[in-house]
Formats: structure tokens, C-alpha cells, sequence
């Protein structure tokens, strides 16, 4: 893994993934206490970062191995994005989402011409046992989420973005706060940035009682979440820092930083209210960081990846009345 193959990605992407913005606000600057830079990925196709990935997976397949089919597992982002670059390419999909995923993705999913197969995470059945399975089964190709090379080097055009648009913005250094699951965009991110800003570092987000790569940092070794379900934050839900992404991580990466679920439904309010975009919790949980946990961030400027958008209707109004009048 390395930045030549992120540079061939984002030349696969080029005309296929949205180049999204970095977006500013003197109210979130005041509460941060320093200049925030917002990567909103919430933006891109599918309303997450994950279509990144899948494109440059599905693209760099041969024809042959395309048309046979690609398989996936995912709570609903890296599916949809996976999806999404196996319609557009002509390439049949099956995705393998737990039960109890966020509605929306799931049908968004379905509705992007993928076959969905549920499995019951709660319980204990295993994601990777279930895609195996099929995979060998029908000959399908499998995507994995974060532990794919393709995959993180679609991930880390987000961070050649961010070096080139921070630059333009006058900001060279500090901490980038990006959300964090099994570490394909924290790693993919922290190597374009090893190339291109290097005096900027990469600090991984996660929710309290998920902290898995935060707590595999600590301690030098791969540490695994207790649980696997039981948080709004279910787009960053994953059992343990990926194979592949940990290493990276633990050479390119800062400290890891935890929020509260509070604290990212907060960010999530506050980044409708000043930004008038919509980010899902677990999407929320970097900006949650530069927002409410400033103490433990570095630099004039943080910049904050806002990762994906995908929430329930329910969950966001609730959360928008919750937080009304802050």
C-alpha cells in the first residue's frame, strides 16, 4: 500500500467522485476555539466517503472478473458505495448488512440494484463467515470494508483533497480528525497526507465504549470492541482495527481521541444549524472531537472529516429538537 497507488485511484475517480469542500463557520471557530476546516464526504455519491473505495476496488478489477460479481459487507455506507460502483460498471452485487442497520441504508442499498443478505450481528453471527461463504459459493469477488488495498487508496483521495484545499486555505499544519472504524480512511488519508502535507497529522475519532484503534494505539497491539452493536454510531461499529490499516496507523497517526454519543449528536445539530449540511452520528464524531475536546488537539487549525450522511429521518429530527437552542 502506498501513494502511487492513491494517485492511480483518484485518477480512476476523476469525473466519478464529487471533490468535496472544505467549509468553514466564525460560530464553530468560536466554539472550537481555533479555525475548524469541515470535509463534508457526507456530500459524496451515496452520502458517504465509502464511494471512494468501492469505485476504485470495482474499477480495478478486470472485465472478466467484474461481470462474474463482487460481494461486500457493510453496515450500510460501504455498501451503498460498493453498490453504486458495481451498477455503474455493468457488475452484479451482493451486500451482507446486519439486521439491524438504519433502514435507509438498507433500502438505499436495495434501491441501488444490490442484493441484500441480513445477518444478525446482536447475536454473534459473524459478517465475514456469512460473505465468505457466498463469495466462494457463486465466485463473487469480495470487497472488504477497510482491510482491502483498492480500498484505502480510494479512501485516500479524500486526503490528497484535503492537502492541496487546506493549502490553498493557508493551513499547512495540525491535527486532522477523521472518523475512524476499521481505519481504511484514517490510514488511506494519513499516507497521501505523509506525501503531500506532511506537517499535518492524522488523528483518529471514535465513539465511547468503540474505541478500539484508539485503545490498539495506546498499546501497540490490536485490541477488540467488547460489543458490536448498541450505538448510534453504527457506520464506525467495527470489531477491531483491520490487518492491513493498523500498521499504517500506528506509523502515520497521533493519539486517538473518544467522544461521547451526546457530544456527536450535538456536532451533528451544530453542523446543520451552521453549515446546512447533514452528517450522521457516527459521521459526526471527528468534528464532535475539534468542537468539545480541544485540549487534546494541536495547531491554530484542526480539520475535521464529517464522513458520511446516511441518518434516519427520526434519529436526525430528534436530534436537531434536542439541541435546538445551543
Amino acid at each position: 500500500m502506498n501513494i502511487d497507488m492513491i494517485r492511480a485511484a483518484a485518477q480512476r475517480l476523476k469525473g466519478h467522485a464529487r471533490r468535496t469542500p472544505l467549509l468553514t463557520s466564525p460560530f464553530l471557530d468560536e466554539i472550537a476555539g481555533r479555525q475548524v476546516l469541515v470535509k463534508p464526504e457526507c456530500l459524496q455519491h451515496t452520502g458517504s466517503f465509502k464511494f471512494r473505495g468501492g469505485w476504485s476496488a470495482v474499477s480495478a478489477l478486470d472485465e472478466a472478473t467484474r461481470k462474474a460479481g463482487v460481494i461486500a459487507f457493510s453496515s450500510g455506507n460501504h455498501a451503498q458505495g460498493v453498490a453504486l460502483a458495481a451498477a455503474k460498471h455493468g457488475a452484479p452485487a451482493v451486500i451482507v448488512m446486519p439486521a439491524d442497520a438504519p433502514k435507509l441504508k438498507i433500502d438505499n442499498t436495495r434501491a441501488l440494484g444490490a442484493e441484500v443478505v441480513l445477518y444478525d450481528r446482536a447475536g454473534g453471527e459473524s459478517r465475514e463467515a456469512v460473505g465468505d461463504a457466498i463469495s466462494q459459493e457463486r465466485g463473487l469477488t469480495l470487497i472488504r470494508p477497510y482491510d482491502e488495498p483498492q480500498v484505502i487508496a480510494g479512501q485516500g483521495t479524500t486526503g490528497l483533497e484535503i492537502a492541496q484545499q487546506a493549502a490553498e486555505l493557508g493551513v499547512n499544519d495540525g491535527d486532522v480528525l477523521v472518523c475512524c472504524g476499521g481505519g481504511g480512511l484514517t490510514s488511506g488519508i494519513a499516507l497521501a497526507l505523509e506525501a503531500d502535507a506532511p506537517a499535518m497529522r492524522v488523528r483518529p475519532v471514535e465513539p465511547e465504549g468503540f474505541d478500539d484503534v484508539t485503545r490498539s494505539l495506546a498499546s501497540g497491539e490490536i485490541q477488540s470492541n467488547a460489543t458490536q452493536s448498541g450505538s448510534l454510531c453504527d457506520a464506525i461499529i467495527t470489531p477491531a482495527p483491520g490487518e492491513s490499516t493498523f500498521p499504517l496507523m500506528s506509523r502515520l497517526c497521533g493519539t486517538g481521541l473518544v467522544v461521547s454519543e451526546d457530544e456527536a449528536l450535538h456536532a451533528m445539530a451544530l453542523a446543520f444549524k451552521r453549515l446546512k449540511i447533514v452528517v450522521e452520528p457516527g459521521g459526526a464524531v471527528a468534528l464532535a472531537a475539534a468542537l468539545f475536546h480541544g485540549d487534546k488537539i494541536e495547531g491554530d487549525a484542526v480539520v475535521a472529516v464529517c464522513t458520511g450522511g446516511n441518518v434516519d429521518a427520526e434519529v436526525f429530527a430528534n436530534t436537531i429538537t434536542k439541541f435546538d437552542k445551543h
